[in-house]
C-alpha cells in the first residue's frame, strides 16, 4: 500500500497535469475573495461545464445565469402570505444556481476533497463511490469529474429517469438498487457488496455518516441564510427557524452554525408521513425525492433538533402541477401572487416544496407573525422531474383552474400541525439512540462514539468546524500545485 505521502503527490501530479485548483470554503463562502484572474476565466465557462474551474461556483452566490456569469448575493426567493397562507416571512435559499442545478456539489465537496488535500484517496488508482437517493451521487459524480477522480454512483431504480439519464452523460458507473427513495438499507447492501468485491479500489464517502457533508453547510449554508437574514431584516423581526427536511441531515449542519448565532431560533427536521421514522418509528415508501429514510443519519444531530415534521408526499406532487402548470399559475396570479414569482416556482423540486410545507406547518404550530423569520432551502429544481409532471397528468389527467384552486387551499393554505411533535430532552435521545441499530449493528460504528455524540459538547464543534482545518491543507496543496502563481 503506497503511503499518504506517496497517494498526495500522486494527486498533486494529477491536479497540475489537468489544471485543477481547489477552492477553499472560504472562498465559497465569500466568493469575493477569490482571484481575479480565476473570475475572468468564469466568464467564457457555462454553469453546468465539466471544467475544473467551476469548482469555484461551488457557492450560494453565483449569478442566476446558464453561462458566463459571476458572484454577486445569496439567491433566494421571499414568498408571501398569498401563496403560503402564513403571515411570517419564509425565506428559501436557492440551489437551481449550483454547478447541476442543486446545492449538492457542495455537500460532496466535502468528503471527497478533505480526502484530497491529506493523501486518503489516489484519483490515479481508485474510485470514489457515492451512495445516494438521487441529488448526492449527481453532485458527486460532477465533482468528482471536475477534480479527475473516476466515481460509482449507487441509487433507487425508482429515482426519476432525468437522474439515470445525466449520470451516464456525465460518465459515471451506474448501479440501480432496488425500490425508491426510502430504500436506503438496500442502497449499504450494494455498497457492501462493491467493497467486497473490489476492496481498495473503492473510497466510499456516504452522506449519511461523512462530516464533510455537513461540515459544508456549516461553513457555507449556515452563514448563506444569516447574510439574507442581516440584509433584509426589517424593523423587530427575528430568526425564528430553519425548516428542513432531514435526508442525510447535511443540509442540517447548517443549524449548528445558526443556533450559535441565534440560540433562541427552532430547528425542524421534517420526513415524508409515508415513512415516519423519526415521528413513529415507522417505515415505507414515499415519493418525496431526495430525502432518504428508515434511520436516523450518523452526522444529524438530533441534541439540536428542536420538532420533528411529517410531510404527504401527496401534497407535494399535488402543489408540484400547481406551481409548474399555466392552469395552475394562472391561478396563483388571479389571488395575487406576483407574476414574477411564479415564473420562479420551477426553481423548486419536490423536496423543496416539502421544505416549504414544513416551514407552513412550523409557523402555524408556534403562531408565528410578520416579525418571525424562517429559512428553508430549494435544494434543487423542477431540471430533474419533468418526468413526474408526465406521469402526474397521465394518471390524473388535465389540472383546470378549479382544481388548481382546490389543490392550493387543500395542501398549502390547508396545511396544518397535524404530525408535528415538538421534541423533549428525552424525545432527542430516543431518536438519537435510533442511530444504534443502523450505525453500530450494521456499520461498524462504536457505541463509544455514539456516545459521545450525546454527552461530549465538543463532538459536533470539532468535527463541523473541521472545514477551517481542511482549509489550511487547501491552501498549502495548491502551493504544491504551483497553478496559482499566475494569478497572483
Amino acid at each position: 500500500m503506497p503511503t499518504a505521502d506517496q497517494v498526495l503527490e500522486n494527486t498533486i501530479q494529477r491536479c497540475r497535469e489537468r489544471d485543477i485548483i481547489i477552492p477553499t470554503f472560504r472562498e465559497m463562502r465569500n466568493p469575493e475573495s477569490v482571484p481575479e484572474g480565476i473570475k475572468e476565466e468564469l466568464g467564457a465557462i457555462g454553469l453546468w461545464d465539466l471544467n475544473p474551474r467551476n469548482l469555484f461556483r461551488i457557492t450560494w452566490k453565483n449569478e442566476p445565469v446558464a453561462s458566463g456569469g459571476g458572484f454577486g448575493d445569496v439567491n433566494f426567493l421571499d414568498l408571501p402570505s398569498e401563496l403560503t397562507g402564513v403571515s411570517a416571512r419564509i425565506i428559501m435559499l436557492v440551489g437551481k444556481f449550483f454547478p447541476t442545478g442543486a446545492h449538492k456539489v457542495g455537500a460532496t465537496f466535502g468528503p471527497l476533497v478533505e480526502k484530497l488535500v491529506r493523501g486518503a484517496f489516489d484519483p490515479t488508482t481508485q474510485k470514489a463511490l457515492w451512495p445516494s437517493t438521487g441529488n448526492y451521487c449527481r453532485g458527486g459524480a460532477y465533482d468528482a469529474a471536475l477534480l479527475a477522480c473516476p466515481s460509482i454512483a449507487v441509487l433507487p431504480q425508482g429515482m426519476s429517469r432525468e437522474r439515470f439519464d445525466w449520470l451516464e452523460r456525465v460518465g459515471s458507473e451506474i448501479f440501480a438498487t432496488p425500490g425508491s427513495e426510502s430504500n436506503v438499507k438496500e442502497i449499504y447492501d450494494k455498497v457492501k457488496a462493491l467493497k467486497a468485491e473490489r476492496g481498495d479500489e473503492i473510497v466510499v464517502l456516504n452522506q449519511f455518516e461523512d462530516f464533510g457533508n455537513a461540515a459544508w453547510h456549516y461553513a457555507c449554508t449556515g452563514p448563506a441564510m444569516e447574510e439574507v437574514f442581516n440584509r433584509t431584516r426589517t424593523g423587530s423581526q427575528r430568526f425564528a427557524g430553519v425548516c428542513l427536511t432531514q435526508g442525510s441531515a447535511g443540509t442540517l449542519g447548517s443549524a449548528d452554525y445558526l443556533k450559535e448565532v441565534f440560540p433562541r431560533l427552532k430547528v425542524v427536521a421534517a420526513e415524508a408521513l409515508q415513512c415516519p421514522t423519526l415521528l413513529y418509528n415507522g417505515y415505507g415508501a414515499h415519493r418525496i425525492e431526495g430525502i432518504g429514510d428508515k434511520h436516523v443519519p450518523w452526522i444529524h444531530n438530533m441534541k439540536n433538533t428542536d420538532v420533528a415534521v411529517g410531510i404527504d408526499d401527496e401534497a407535494c406532487m399535488r402543489l408540484l402541477r400547481v406551481f409548474n402548470e399555466s392552469a395552475g399559475r394562472a391561478y396563483l396570479e388571479a389571488i395575487g401572487v406576483d407574476w414574477d414569482l411564479i415564473g420562479r416556482l420551477d426553481l423548486l423540486g419536490i423536496s423543496s416544496i416539502a421544505n416549504l410545507l414544513t416551514a407552513v406547518k412550523t409557523a402555524k404550530y408556534f403562531e408565528l407573525g410578520a416579525d418571525d423569520v424562517l429559512f428553508t432551502v430549494a435544494t434543487d429544481s423542477m431540471e430533474m422531474y419533468g418526468s413526474r409532471l408526465e406521469e402526474e397528468n397521465a394518471e390524473h389527467g388535465d389540472l383546470t383552474a378549479a382544481r388548481a384552486e382546490a389543490m392550493h387551499e387543500r395542501y398549502l393554505l390547508g396545511a396544518a400541525i397535524d404530525h408535528v411533535l415538538e421534541l423533549s430532552y428525552w424525545d432527542r435521545k430516543r431518536l438519537h439512540n435510533l442511530k444504534y441499530f443502523t450505525w453500530v449493528e450494521q456499520q461498524g460504528k462504536t457505541v463509544e462514539e455514539l456516545n459521545a455524540q450525546w454527552e461530549d459538547d465538543g463532538y459536533w464543534t470539532s468535527r463541523l468546524g473541521a472545514w477551517r482545518e481542511w482549509d489550511e491543507r487547501i491552501v498549502a496543496f495548491n502551493e504544491r500545485t504551483g497553478l496559482l502563481q499566475r494569478y497572483r
